[in-house]
């Protein structure tokens, strides 16, 4: 995709305007340079309403408000913005409208936006899409979810950048590497098949089970579907806490760096900063043990808590002789059929009462279906087999027990400590500031320990649920097995959960794979920028880390810094994202791709912004940098002979901007 020319009608402070960009695969950067103010931020931003009706707005009011003012009742004005660009072999014409009408009562409201679209073939033929087509048609060209890779605004790179600086896990990038890689498709085959969604693949084939006459599968299959929809809800929950305090550490370590600034309280929070770290790892050791504890206590308290009774029976058992009781071959409903003629086999009479009566009424305690003789030798054996191993849950729980103890002191002595200091933070020799930032940082850390604990239960409940609905789905199983059609349906689960599995290890395969291509990408990028002293590492997590090549540990990063690893992650992508593009294409076609970028350059240093005037270029086949006037000389200087096309905003009034 090439961007021709933007042309915006009425729309904010543009009435009539028009830019041609540079299309030029040599020189191909275009500028578009302006004072603060002058309306940079809503020209990019009209990339965006004319592709997807939406901008950033907080006023969602496109129209001019000169325009609007001077409007008369009833009178209609038209907000529209014309995008032109290539695509493939194809030329396009899109254009979204806005209708504003004036009321009798003065107020100004829009109609729905409207979507046209044309397209000129390579042959020359012009076709226009119909309503319904338009919106399938940018999907194709440029999927909103990925826009934000190639429209990027100076306010998206700084909070990309506060994530990075903070060490926090970043959506931001796992999204890009999913949707720019080719992962999306697998990721949501993997969505159609998961074993753990009521609306899957697997979920439909689990209605399937037929009933049996005693109710027993419908009420597991209930009971499962329950527990099912429980642990959804409770992983939901805990992806809601794990953003929380993501968010409140975030947040907790700004007031700490914040805190440190002031003389008086630094000294006190790098000795606070120890005995957290401190107590952090105690708590994960304690977290540790009370893991272990607690499976340890799964693994072995049906034995434990059996052990006794069956001790208990078998000692029974032993003083009981049921040898001989048995009667080969005989049926409990023999003898009733005696007792009910009221004649022995021997001829003896057998009435109600009597010795001969009584004798032979015993013998059914001992014959089928009863068998005792045969039940308790089958007792003894199994529990002779299952409960001869010695049992060690007690002594190793007790074990765990003390080693929790342990860090329960070693923890209350550290808070102690903690308290001495957060008073003396409090106190009144602390600047009021100072107060003020360590009373947000105990409501932070109050937050996270909530959330924690929140978190604890619930991954307690998860795994009691998760038992639960184990031993539930395995009764099912063992009874479907009774049934055909139940048969089959086992057996097209087991083969959706390999196919799962299958899938899901080539996922995971793949992603670390290209998660290893993106870090190197980034770091060549990266080291262009900032030559030489610094590398990142992306984890699993997507969490950035930026370290000094010759010292262990992590370094905080500056906002240079953090915003030149936007720069480096944005360029890596789109490479990685073309790469891709030709190796699945048997023609090895590659579509260029443009990097409209506002407010660039803001955060970086004269040294710097060289460096990355060099490194934009390489970046796309198209570059469109809206750039502030200060920031747009040294932009010229840099950039060269990459710069083709030039314009400048020059602001009429408050409400009114032109390009000369």
């Amino acid at each position: 995709m090439l961007l021709q020319s933007i042309e915006l009608q009425n729309f904010r402070q543009f009435i009539n305007e028009k830019i041609d960009f540079s299309t030029d695969p040599e020189r191909n950067v275009t500028l578009i340079i302006g004072e603060n103010g002058t309306g940079k931020t809503t020209f990019a931003q009209a990339f965006f309403w004319c592709l997807y009706g939406e901008t950033d707005f907080t006023d969602k009011v496109m129209l001019n408000r000169v325009l609007a003012e001077q409007m008369t009742p009833d009178q209609k004005i038209t907000v529209k913005v014309v995008l032109r660009l290539t695509h493939g072999s194809a030329a396009y014409e899109i254009i979204r409208t806005q209708e504003y009408k004036k009321s009798y009562s003065n107020k100004v409201t829009g109609a729905n936006t409207v979507l046209n679209i044309a397209v000129k073939s390579a042959d020359g033929n012009t076709r226009y899409l119909k309503q319904l087509e338009c919106e399938s048609e940018i999907k194709k060209i440029l999927p909103k979810e990925l826009s934000n890779y190639f429209f990027f605004d100076g306010e998206r790179i700084e909070k990309m950048s506060k994530e990075v600086a903070s060490g926090r896990k970043s959506s931001e990038f796992s999204n890009a590497v999913v949707g720019l890689t080719g992962l999306k498709a697998i990721l949501a085959a993997l969505g159609h098949l998961a074993p753990t969604r009521t609306t899957s693949v697997m979920g439909k084939f689990t209605e399937d089970y037929a009933g049996d006459s005693s109710g027993q599968i419908q009420q597991l299959s209930k009971r499962i579907d329950e527990l099912q929809g429980e642990l959804e809800r409770i992983t939901k929950r805990l992806v809601e806490i794990d953003d929380e305090i993501d968010a409140a550490t975030s947040a907790k370590a700004k007031f700490e760096q914040d805190i440190k600034q002031y003389a008086d309280g630094e000294k006190l929070q790098n000795e606070r900063d120890r005995l957290n770290g401190q107590l952090q790892k105690l708590n994960q050791y304690k977290a540790q043990f009370i893991k272990d504890s607690c499976r340890k206590f799964n693994d072995g308290m049906t034995s434990f808590f059996s052990l006794s009774l069956v001790q208990r029976a078998l000692e029974v058992l032993s003083h009981s002789d049921f040898s001989g009781k048995d009667i080969p071959e005989m049926h409990s409903k023999t003898i009733e059929f005696l007792l009910k003629r009221g004649t022995c086999i021997c001829g003896t009479h057998l009435d109600p009462g009597t010795i001969p009566y009584a004798k032979v009424r015993e013998l059914m305690d001992y014959l089928p279906p009863q068998s005792i003789g045969v039940t308790v030798g089958q007792f003894i054996k199994d529990s002779q087999m299952k409960y001869g191993k010695e049992v060690s849950l007690y002594q190793d729980i007790a074990d765990q027990v003390s080693l929790i103890s342990q860090q329960e002191e070693s923890i209350a002595d550290l808070e102690e400590q903690l308290a001495v200091i957060t008073e003396r933070l409090d106190g009144d020799d602390v600047r009021e500031q100072v107060k003020k930032l360590n009373a947000q940082i105990q409501a932070c850390a109050k937050t996270i320990s909530a959330r924690k604990a929140e978190q604890k239960q619930l991954l307690c409940k998860q795994g009691a649920r998760e038992e639960e609905k184990k031993q539930k789905e395995n009764s099912r199983s063992e009874l479907s097995l009774l049934d055909k059609n139940n048969q089959m349906v086992e057996l097209y689960k087991a083969y959706t959960q390999r196919i799962y599995d299958e899938m899901n290890a080539e996922y995971k395969q793949k992603e670390a794979q290209i998660r290893s291509q993106l870090e190197t990408s980034i770091n060549e990028i990266f080291k262009s920028i900032y030559a030489g002293g610094l590398s990142l590492t992306i984890d699993e997590h997507y969490n950035i880390s930026v370290y000094v090549t010759d010292f262990e540990g992590g370094v905080e990063t500056s906002t240079a810094q953090s915003i030149s690893v936007i720069f480096a992650f944005i360029s890596a992508i789109i490479k990685m994202a073309r790469e891709n593009q030709v190796e699945s294409d048997d023609e090895a076609y590659s579509e260029p791709y443009p990097l409209v970028m506002d407010a660039p350059l803001s955060a970086f240093d004269k040294r710097r912004i060289k460096a990355i005037c060099s490194a934009i270029p390489e970046t796309a086949e198209q570059v469109i940098i809206f750039i502030k006037d200060t920031d747009g000389e040294l932009a010229e200087e840099h950039l060269g002979t990459k710069v083709k096309t030039r314009h400048y905003f020059e602001k009429v009034d408050e409400f009114h901007t032109r390009l000369v």
